[in-house]
């Protein structure tokens, strides 16, 4: 394709920047990014709170599937990352028990642990085609499901697992056969490194955020900042903008939410509209807590199936740069950042959270004491996870055909809307493989439907 092929891509989070950066490595010119923020980065960005403590919007750690993630995190960051084990915990019946759960039973109370082993001895096994609900309690038995998946997933996804599918489950779950955990449970094993999570870097300033705020200084001539799209016409081909631009586009890399990508359609089937009003997603408040006090805790982050906190996850930021804290002093700060979801199924009160996640911290045996709380910054993710439900499958089947057939491929996190290609290495993977499909008619290797 020749640089007379105009491209515009909305959104500069992973997936719209790694389709830039890869456009410009192949020598195409002729492309345009426009984001509605005032930076990159999206919902892998961080910010820095007015106490001085920086925090990311939400858990990340940084591994790879990809060699191209690979080489354009050591071409943008360098050796300017720290490398961690990961060091991982539910907490359980007032103790830490080793992630995952169902790998290490012997750390929970003999009743307990015999109820989930039984459990899984007796678990028939799940398949694909189930529900959520079903899957979890065909695979893990009665026990585990509900000392630990049932209440944990839906403190998640905010949605009721009969309405979620199973199919996405893959490496995001560890599927244990039930000799393993009998013979970790009689042996006193623990059974730790599953996952391809077990080793992670991380930036050693600015958070998650860093990455991609030094790849957006790479392709700044190139990006509108601070420009929504507030319309798109399918036939003409033209992206209206806020500032009342117009981006005329042969090809459209959209990064939005799929959702809003088709609501912002001037003209388009009455199915690809009720196909996206079938998809679903939750919000999650990232809450992060900073105490005066050194940080101790060598846990990297931690899992809270029961009710006594809001949040799902506790991560130690402090652990994974000391410069999350003010001025690198770690010994005299740590932080603690948490995630809270909510969605129609599970509403969750704005007022007063940072004080119920503070109290839960301690309640949950993160924190001990009462140390003096430096910081407690909200950030309010509307948009977190993409649900994998039971009719998420037959809408992307609906949308996205009818959309690339118009020269418009809708890509990353919410993109796709396809949570088990939801991490940071899989958007920017998408971003580059659309972009060698656009110039170069290359297939793509990730996104499929």
């Amino acid at each position: 394709m020749t640089d007379g092929r105009r491209i515009v891509v909305i959104g500069a989070g992973p997936c719209g920047l790694g389709c830039a950066r890869e456009l410009k490595a192949m020598g195409h010119r002729n492309w345009t990014l426009i984001e509605g923020a005032a930076g990159p980065g999206g919902l892998a960005s961080s910010v820095v709170d007015p106490q001085g403590f920086t925090w990311d919007h939400g858990g990340h750690v940084v591994f790879s599937h990809f060699g191209e993630f690979d080489r354009l995190l050591q071409e943008v960051m360098g050796d300017e990352v720290y490398r961690h084990e990961r060091s991982s915990y539910v907490r359980h019946s007032d103790r830490w028990v080793p992630y995952p759960f169902q790998n290490n039973l012997r750390h929970l109370p003999e009743e307990v642990g015999y109820e989930c082993v039984v459990g899984l001895i007796e678990a028939a096994g799940g398949d694909p085609s189930m529900d959520f609900a079903k899957w979890m309690r065909a695979t893990f038995g009665e026990g585990i499901t509900e000392h630990f998946m049932a209440p944990y997933n839906f403190k998640v996804w905010a949605t009721p697992a009969e309405r979620m599918a199973s199919n996405w489950i893959a490496e995001r779950v560890s599927v244990v056969d039930y000799r393993r955990a009998l013979r970790n449970l009689i042996l006193s094993e623990d059974d730790i490194a599953w996952g391809p999570n077990n080793t992670f870097v991380f930036p050693a300033r600015g958070g998650t955020g860093e990455i991609y705020r030094r790849l957006g200084l790479e392709l700044e001539s190139n990006i509108d900042f601070g420009r929504a799209v507030v319309g798109i016409d399918v036939e003409d081909k033209q992206v209206r903008c806020s500032d009342g631009a117009i981006e005329s586009f042969d090809f459209l890399v959209s990064t939005m939410p799929l959702d809003v990508l088709v609501g912002l359609l001037g003209r388009c089937p009455e199915q690809v509209r009720r196909a996206a009003g079938l998809l679903e997603h939750n919000g999650v408040y990232m809450v992060g807590v900073g105490y005066e006090t050194p940080l101790t805790d060598d846990k990297s982050w931690m899992y809270f199936p029961q009710e006594h906190t809001p949040f799902y996850r506790a991560t130690n930021f402090a652990k994974y740069s000391p410069f999350n804290v003010p001025g690198g002093d770690v010994e005299r700060y740590c932080s603690y950042m948490t995630e809270t979801s909510y969605s129609p199924y599970k509403p969750e009160e704005r007022s007063g959270l940072e004080e119920r996640v503070e109290q839960g911290l301690r309640a949950g045996g993160v924190v001990g004491g009462r140390p003096p709380v430096a910081t407690a910054h909200l950030e309010d993710i509307p948009y977190a996870y993409p649900v994998p439900t039971v009719k998420r499958d037959e809408a992307l089947r609906t949308i996205q055909p009818w959309l690339m057939a118009r020269g418009i491929y809708s890509r990353g996190r919410f993109g796709a809307w396809r949570y088990e290609m939801a991490n940071m290495d899989h958007s920017v993977k998408m971003g580059i493989d659309v972009a060698r499909l656009i110039v170069e008619d290359r297939p793509e290797e990730l996104w499929s439907l």
